[in-house]
């Protein structure tokens, strides 16, 4: 569980919040203790003056406490009362706790009405107070000094209950803070927790699953890209069984043709040398279109690899040209197609020419396989400014809009015939020779390939 983003995303939310709000009361508690302090101080000071003033002139008033004792004023005041000078109760023991000798200077108190400010140390406890003593006066004589006193500790009290309500503050800021990562914890995670299931689902072969709604945002983005490769998979998936029966119909057809002729001429049933010349030559055509076959599956493996090499020659574009339309003159003539090659230029590139060859006829033989009988096939060479363009024309069916880029993915064919080889591996050798393949296609008028070279390598 520790190691769950659902766990480590609120935990490091909440850390640092912690350690953010930590620094910062630290700092705020260290600016406020000395502002704080001071402060209280001077309450604490002017509180126990206040007092010092009003139990003077309180005995002044009424010539004497009278029946009020020193102990009634001390629990009246919250304070302590200490006392130095002439008995202020006649009659009475000292009532005051003394005054400790050497704590209060009496010069200190000339020409001075207000009250006297300072700290000592209580005499048996040793507490420190902070006093403010005022003289006792009497019309013109001085009977003694009142000190009115109250322990510093207080002040302590006092910062202790503003921690306190602190801590209490950050409690409650923690408890908010911790839900609510919890509530981001659990908008983030549930998602990527669903793709995870869904990512199960995928690598256990089933590629129609939910893909959850991340939203906007990065989660968002991923669950768009995680439907994306589901349906890349499941498509695959598919190319890949096409392409298997494909390939298994495709190799059958020719072995099933060699075989029966090799059975034919090893049992001697032909004997005609006639005849057993011609079950030799369907027996080389065969074998060369399964030549042909696996030299399309190694090629397209070295292009995915990218483990194919290029060669840098000379090549004679109108030669080239003549000798791939040379290659479909039979068929055409066969099928009764008009087949046309108009020529503009005869461009000498560098690249290489048994590659171009392969990519025209690979062009060529998709033309032928469309385009009916009695149809119409053009090829046409042309060049400007360092290009060369090799266009192959036909009167077919037309792409779709929607099929114009699956038809250049290795294995995907329409209507299901053939390996789906051709076009995906003319588009790869293109993009190794430097060049590209435009597609110009519509239904009443077919398709027209265009194979864009550079002249020279760039």
């Amino acid at each position: 569980m520790l190691r769950s983003l659902r766990f480590q995303l609120p935990a490091l939310f909440l850390l640092g919040i912690v350690v953010s709000g930590l620094v910062s009361a630290a700092i705020a508690l260290r600016l406020f203790q000395s502002y704080a302090q001071t402060r209280s101080s001077d309450q604490a000071y002017d509180e126990v003056a206040r007092e010092a003033t009003g139990l003077t002139q309180l005995y002044v008033k009424r010539a004497g406490f009278q029946r009020l004792s020193a102990k009634n004023l001390e629990l009246a005041t919250g304070d302590r009362i200490f006392y130095t000078g002439l008995n202020l109760f006649p009659g009475q023991s000292p009532a005051f706790t003394p005054l400790p000798k050497g704590v209060l200077n009496q010069r200190a108190f000339r020409n001075r009405t207000k009250p006297l400010r300072f700290q000592f140390r209580a005499p048996k406890s040793g507490e420190t107070l902070l006093a403010a003593a005022k003289r006792v006066t009497i019309g013109h004589q001085t009977l003694g000094v009142l000190v009115v006193a109250k322990p510093k500790t207080l002040l302590t009290q006092r910062w202790l209950a503003l921690i306190e309500r602190l801590l209490l503050a950050f409690a409650a800021g923690l408890v908010v803070a911790a839900a609510f990562a919890w509530y981001l914890s659990r908008r983030i995670t549930t998602p990527v927790l669903q793709l995870s299931v869904a990512a199960d689902e995928v690598a256990a072969g089933n590629y129609d699953v939910d893909v959850p709604e991340g939203g906007a945002g990065e989660i968002g983005e991923l669950a768009d890209r995680f439907g994306q490769m589901a349906s890349r998979l499941a498509e695959a998936e598919e190319l890949e069984r096409n392409f298997l029966m494909s390939v298994s119909h495709e190799l059958r057809t020719p072995l099933t043709a060699i075989r029966g002729h090799v059975e034919a001429l090893r049992e001697g049933v032909v004997t005609d040398e006639e005849l057993r010349v011609a079950s030799l030559t369907v027996i080389a055509a065969e074998a060369e279109r399964l030549e042909r076959l696996v030299g399309d599956v190694l090629d397209l493996a070295k292009l995915d690899a990218h483990r194919f090499t290029v060669l840098q020659e000379e090549v004679d574009m109108g030669r080239l040209v003549d000798n791939a339309y040379a290659a479909f003159s039979e068929e055409a003539r066969r099928r009764g197609i008009e087949y046309q090659c108009e020529v503009e230029a005869k461009p000498v590139i560098v690249s290489d020419g048994d590659r171009v060859l392969q990519i025209i006829s690979n062009l060529l033989s998709n033309a032928f396989r469309w385009t009916p009988d009695g149809g119409r096939v053009g090829l046409e060479l042309s060049a400007t400014d360092g290009t060369v363009y090799v266009a192959v024309a036909d009167s077919g069916p037309g792409v779709p809009p929607s099929q114009r880029e699956r038809i250049f993915r290795p294995f995907w064919s329409r209507g299901g015939g053939g390996t789906g080889l051709g076009l995906a591996i003319a588009s790869e050798l293109a993009g190794a020779l430097g060049g590209r393949i435009e597609l110009e296609s519509s239904a009443d008028k077919g398709s027209r390939f265009e194979l864009v070279l550079p002249t020279r390598p760039r």
